[in-house]
Parts: C-alpha cells; sequence; structure tokens
C-alpha cells in the first residue's frame, strides 16, 4: 500500500509540475492480477484498483492499516469499469457487471475479487473510508429490479446537467449516499460528459467539510483531461490520462476540460454527507 501525506495549500503555490503530480496523482490502478492501493493522509481515504485476469484476488489490510483484516474499522466503495466480475463477501458470491457497484459494510473480514472471462477482465475501482458502524453489503445496479441485496438507483439521483451550448452537458449518476445507499461518510458516483462536451464541475467549487478523489476514464490512448486544482486564485493544473485518479484536498477547487468526452468517478469522504454543501467560485474569480 503506497502512503500520501497531507499538503497544505500555501506549499502547492510552489510545487513543480513533477512535485503537483507526485504527490496529487495515481498514475496507474490496474494492474494484471493485482490489488493497487494509495492510502492518503486527506481523510485516511484508500483510493484503489483490483484488476483479476486469471487468479482470484483477495483484499488484505497489509501493515499500513494495523488491523486484523481490511474492513475491520472500515466500509468500501466498488465500481466495476471493466468486463463482469465477481466479488465475495464472507463466502457470499455477488456478480458485477460493467458500471455496477457494491457497498461493502464495516466488519466483512473475507472480500475478494475475480473475473468472470480472462479475455475481458472486470476493474474494479475502490474507495474506502474509516467507519463508525456497520451498514448493510449490497450490490448496487443502475437499472433493474430491487431485491434483497440489491440497490437500483433511484431516477432522482440520475442528474442530467448543462448544456452542449457550454460544453458541459452531462450526467451524474449517485451511486453511494444517504436515501439510497446508507454508509458511514462515504459517497461515490459517476459522471458522463455527452460527445461534444468536455467540461466538468464547472462553475468550480471547493467544500471544506469533504475531500475527493476523481477517477478519469473512457479516453482515448492519445486524448486527455487537463484536470484544476488548487485554491480559486491559485490555481494549478495535472494533465490526466484514461484510468488515472487524481486526490483533491478539501481546499482545493476540481474541475477538468478534455481533448474530447470522458467519465469519471467521484469519491467523497469527511465531515458530512451533505451533497449540495459546496462554496461556489463565481467564473470571474477563478485565476
Amino acid at each position: 500500500m503506497e502512503l500520501r501525506t497531507a499538503a497544505s495549500p500555501r506549499d502547492v503555490k510552489h510545487y513543480t509540475t513533477e512535485r503537483l503530480r507526485e504527490e496529487f496523482l495515481i498514475p496507474k490502478l490496474f494492474f494484471e492480477d493485482d490489488i493497487k492501493l494509495v492510502y492518503s493522509h486527506i481523510d485516511r481515504i484508500i483510493t484503489g484498483g483490483a484488476m483479476p485476469v486469471k487468479e482470484t484476488l483477495v483484499l488484505t489490510a497489509g501493515d499500513e492499516l494495523r488491523a486484523e483484516y481490511f474492513l475491520e474499522r472500515r466500509e468500501l466503495g466498488v465500481i466495476n469499469i471493466g468486463g463482469t466480475g465477481v466479488i465475495t463477501v464472507d463466502g457470499k458470491e455477488y456478480t458485477v457487471e460493467h458500471k455496477q457497484g457494491m457497498y461493502i459494510g464495516m466488519g466483512s473480514k473475507d472480500i475478494s475479487f475475480a473475473s468472470a472471462d480472462a479475455a475481458a477482465p472486470a476493474k474494479f475501482y475502490l474507495n474506502s473510508a474509516p467507519a463508525h458502524m456497520t451498514y448493510p453489503t449490497v450490490l448496487i445496479k443502475r437499472d433493474g429490479t430491487p431485491k434483497d441485496g440489491v440497490v437500483i438507483i433511484k431516477d432522482e439521483n440520475k442528474v442530467e446537467l448543462g448544456c452542449l451550448e457550454d460544453s458541459n452537458h452531462r450526467t451524474i449518476c449517485k451511486y453511494i449516499l444517504p436515501g439510497q445507499v446508507e454508509s458511514c461518510q462515504l459517497e461515490m458516483g459517476m459522471t458522463s460528459l455527452e460527445p461534444g462536451s468536455v467540461w466538468n464541475t464547472m462553475p468550480s467549487h471547493t467544500h471544506d467539510r469533504r475531500m475527493e478523489v476523481y477517477m478519469y476514464f473512457e479516453l482515448p490512448e492519445d486524448a486527455f483531461v487537463m484536470h484544476y486544482m488548487g485554491e480559486p486564485t491559485e490555481t494549478r493544473h495535472i494533465v490526466m490520462r484514461n484510468e488515472q485518479a487524481v486526490i483533491s484536498p478539501s481546499w482545493s477547487i476540481h474541475s477538468g476540460s478534455g481533448s474530447r468526452n470522458y467519465t469519471f468517478i467521484w469519491g467523497m469522504v469527511g465531515e458530512n454527507q451533505d451533497f449540495d454543501d459546496m462554496d461556489g467560485i463565481a467564473m470571474q474569480d477563478l485565476m
């Protein structure tokens, strides 16, 4: 597990491009038959990727957590951006298809990841946060029929925003949030931009009560996203490629513009779970 420390905005304004990327960019998440984890001191979030191909991958705590098992004091959100896979939680198997997700509650001991077809492996994107109580483990689907252990994302949590004229026509699909999938502090969702749209989270904002991690995907090899971060009057950028993630401190804006449309997964942890608790930044105030 890789460790990242927190950073002061007063220091970040002096970072070189290389240092900025070292601190905030996660350049590669998915390794064949391996689990990659990055532990950030910013709200203690863990971001990672599990890509089982021929093997079944077991999630362990490692030395960094000083725990008997990974979710002894944590909760876990998962979204699959690859082929169909199987997540096994304490002996119960969940088939997780493309763009389906899971919430796995604190106290779940044995967690493993497998792919249904090695030729089209699953790519499980992971966000984990400290937890104080156990909420039910559920499979999260974008559509279908609700049943025991399965949550269907509500229509009101599939929000269409923006317009082509502003180059930000997009749909926000909220996976983990209060009233749909209960958690201690973790929220997760996915935003997809329509063809011809390239801007996300614009007008930009900060939320001092929560930090966030973005993972960009569905980008061709020659495409990129310029991810903008920093204080509103001290902005910086990081060039993002396909299936890369970026850590966004609570004091930082987190917007992006791409060379074409793309999709990204957002995960938030922190003081509250109020999705609309944002401090908006006027377009003319960005510097």
